[in-house]
């Protein structure tokens, strides 16, 4: 809830939850580095697992870090204070708040999506059902890219260099020993990361050739036919497919082989390989091809060491930055947002927006970024994450220089 005061003092608690990424420690820190600017904000703590760790009281002294050691732990991938899926109950709140008046806790920080968001929220509304005075604060991370309110999210930038740089060497890959090769990436409901493997793409015969998304209803004939025509056309074909695809009932492929569901309801569709061994035992069931094979990225994705787009990293620290600045000087709770501003180059603003804009919901693709054919993408979405992902390696290929055969 708003404060009553415009200087209001005590500690700040901030904690991370949902996947992990490879820059949400950059906005872990710039909150944290940011915070040391502000006198109000005494003891910084940091709870370590999320929500269940307020619960349990396991903190550990942020302040007591210095800047060169937390520079250091911001350009480390994966949850510096540990993660959790964990949705609070009327009681854990109950509980989260006799904790935080025992450590006098006025400023609370909470990063990751939509669910970390909904989370947010919820302390939030019992803060002011209780009368607690305390700044309660979502700063944004995914790489689903998914918030909503949000141009695109801190995290989706370098998971979507990681999908792009990884398709570009399975493309050599395929070139060498042709066949067909499926690979399937994460994304429930929204295709942005499975169609940044679009990006990989340098030449006019480079994969993907195929690209599916959550957006659009998934069918297995038609599936087929579009491997046998690029198959035919190259002979060879490259397959992105989200994790999240669905039948034209809406009903995700992969949930016939996954019963399991996090504390949020969300079916766990990543961890396991079905869906892929599925779609390789399609084609080879409806096709003639000999060569078919399938990888899961999986958790992969998020925490890949050395794959970082410097856009992203830049842009995780500035939301952790933004949202300890909005708490301290504007006396008000919400969510920051990143928002692309028009015209020529690439550049963003933070916005604040209320947190019930970005809480359980999700956005997805938007339909000028998807192909009228529902198996690529469009230029639109190649010029739109691009600068999140940064300067690709550029490839090289032989020349065919002929070589006049010998005369017997």
């Amino acid at each position: 809830m708003a404060g009553k005061k415009s200087q209001l003092k005590g500690n700040m608690l901030i904690a991370q939850s949902g996947g992990p990424t490879v820059v949400i420690n950059h906005s872990l820190v710039g909150a944290v580095l940011e915070a040391k600017q502000h006198p109000q904000i005494k003891g910084i703590f940091g709870a370590r697992h999320g929500i269940q760790g307020i619960l349990e009281e396991d903190f550990v002294d942020l302040r007591r870090e210095n800047t060169r050691f937390l520079e250091k732990v911001a350009e480390t991938p994966s949850s510096a204070l540990g993660s959790v899926r964990k949705k609070p109950t009327h009681e854990d709140c109950l509980r989260m708040f006799e904790i935080m008046q025992e450590y006098d806790i006025r400023y609370f920080f909470y990063i990751g999506g939509n669910d970390s968001a909904e989370t947010a929220s919820i302390v939030n509304q019992e803060a002011a059902r209780m009368g607690y005075e305390l700044r309660c604060f979502h700063i944004p991370k995914t790489i689903d890219n998914d918030l909503r309110e949000n141009d695109h999210t801190p995290g989706y930038g370098s998971a979507a260099r990681f999908v792009a740089l990884a398709f570009m060497g399975d493309n050599l890959d395929n070139r060498a020993l042709p066949g067909v090769k499926v690979n399937v990436v994460m994304g429930r409901h929204a295709g942005f990361l499975t169609a940044a493997s679009a990006l990989a793409r340098q030449y006019p015969d480079d994969g993907p050739h195929l690209i599916y998304l959550p957006e659009r209803p998934f069918h297995i004939e038609k599936f087929a036919d579009d491997v046998k025509r690029v198959y035919r056309k190259h002979g060879r074909c490259i397959v992105a497919v989200s994790e999240g695809i669905t039948d034209k009932d809406g009903t995700p492929i992969a949930a016939a082989y996954t019963k399991e569901v996090d504390a949020h309801g969300n079916v766990q569709l990543s961890g396991t390989g079905a869906l892929g061994d599925l779609l390789a035992h399609i084609i080879r069931e409806k096709t003639d091809i000999k060569r078919v094979r399938a990888d899961t990225f999986g958790y992969l994705q998020r925490s890949f060491p050395t794959v970082v787009s410097p856009v992203d990293a830049r842009e995780a620290h500035m939301v952790g930055r933004v949202a300890v600045r909005l708490a301290v000087r504007k006396d008000v709770d919400g969510s920051v947002a990143i928002k692309r501003a028009t015209g020529k180059g690439y550049r963003v603003a933070y916005k604040l927006v209320p947190l019930s804009a970005v809480a359980r919901e999700t956005r997805s693709m938007p339909d000028r970024f998807i192909a009228a054919s529902g198996n690529d993408v469009t230029p639109a979405f190649v010029r739109y994450a691009a600068p999140l992902v940064g300067p690709l390696p550029r490839m090289a290929r032989l020349h065919d220089y002929p070589i006049r055969k010998r005369s017997r």
